[in-house]
Parts: C-alpha cells; structure tokens; sequence
C-alpha cells in the first residue's frame, strides 16, 4: 500500500507541474501571439505600399528620362540652326568687306539687307563704334553686346532645362532605390516573425519579435522620410 500510494502522490504532482507549465506557456504565448499577428499586418501593408512607391518611381524616372531626351534634341536642333545663322551672318560680313574694300557700294548694300535682323543690328552698332577704323573696336558684329542669337539662346535654354530634367529623373530613380531598400528590410521583419513562431522557449521568441519590431520601426520611419508619388 504505501508504494502504490507514493506512485500516486508522484503522479498527482507530475500532473500538477505540467498543467503549472502549460498556464504559464499559455500567458506568454498569447500576448505573443497577439503582437506577431499586429506586427505582420503592419509590415504586410508597409511592404505593399514600398513595393507600389517604387514602381512608381521607376516611371517617375523613365517618364523624366524620356523628357530630358526630347527637350536636349529640340536644344540641339535650336543650336545647329543658330550656329548655320551665325555662320551665314559672318560669312556675309567678310564677302562686305571685300565688297567695301572694292568700294562696291551696291554689292555692300545688298549684303547689308541679307543680315539677319539680330546681325543687322550689330553690325549698324559696330559701325557706330568705328569698326573700320578704330582699333580697340570689336572684330566684328557679332561680337557686340547689340548681336543677340535667339537660336542659340533657346539652345542654351533648352539644354539647362534638359539636365534640370535628367537631374529630376535620377532623383527620381535614387527614391526608387530607397524603397526598394526599405522593401527588402520589410521582408527581413516577415521571415522573423515567421521564424519565431518556431521557437518555443519564451527567451529566444520574445528576442526575435523584439528584433523584427526594431527593423520595423526602421523601415516605417524610412517610408515616412521619403518622398511619395
């Protein structure tokens, strides 16, 4: 009697200890549980939306790319154009030099009519200020401060606003990269929680949830700080 009644106290506290242990797992595991299960639906929508700023981004980069392109063809036709001008312009003064060394006054006046309205106005102030005779005049029209090329004016205009674009575009392509990033870092926060959910003693599960908040945290504020599209 005594043994079968020791055999029985041992497994009425046996079953006491495990039913303390199972009480205890289960008011660690629940709030646990409730904290992964918050945490994944917050990263859940944070890696979605990351996912979708960056797409949308990389347009954003492409669209400016392909802007910066057509604005730097339209610099660079504006600027051939005014160069072809100018070079007709300077051309025609030398052929009026010759023709004003010759003393043709018909042939000068007829290359005077073929400047272009800009030259014209140059070169009427070049020789105001005795380009023919004085030394310390400007070679010629069009380096006056009178000569105005509004090709080549658009050309540099065109060109400083085509790598304003491309500047935009790259930009545009670096915020990409930070949500992409930060999509990988929201991907981190996924695979812990999961792995967590794996470990059952209480340390080590708590630890990772712990690790994958942090990395969390750092990611929200990171979607924060960046701009959105």
């Amino acid at each position: 009697m005594p043994e079968e009644l020791n055999v029985e106290v041992a497994e009425a506290l046996e079953a006491g200890t495990i039913e303390e242990v199972d009480e205890a797992q289960t008011r660690w595991r629940g709030p646990v549980e409730i904290s992964e299960a918050i945490l994944l639906a917050i990263v859940a929508v944070a890696t979605a939306w990351s996912g979708y700023q960056a797409a949308r981004w990389d347009g954003r980069q492409a669209e400016l790319y392909g802007h910066a392109s057509t604005v730097r063809i339209e610099a660079d036709e504006a600027t051939t154009l005014g160069g072809q001008q100018r070079l007709l312009d300077v051309t025609t003064f030398n052929t009026w030099i010759e023709a004003h060394a010759q003393g043709q006054t018909e042939l000068e006046d007829l290359y005077e009519r073929r400047f272009s309205p800009a030259y014209g106005k140059a070169f009427d102030a070049w020789i105001a200020a005795g380009g023919l005779t004085n030394p310390n005049a400007p070679p010629g029209p069009s380096f006056m401060p009178e000569y105005e090329n509004v090709l080549l004016d658009r050309g540099r205009f065109l060109n400083e606003r085509a790598t304003g674009i491309f500047d935009a575009g790259t930009e545009a392509r670096e915020t990409s990269d930070d949500y992409i990033r930060t999509t990988v870092v929201l991907a981190t926060v996924l695979f812990l929680l999961a792995l967590s959910q794996r470990f059952r003693l209480p340390q080590v599960r708590v630890g990772v949830l712990v690790l994958a908040a942090g990395l969390m945290a750092y990611g929200l504020i990171a979607i924060i700080s960046f701009p959105r599209y």
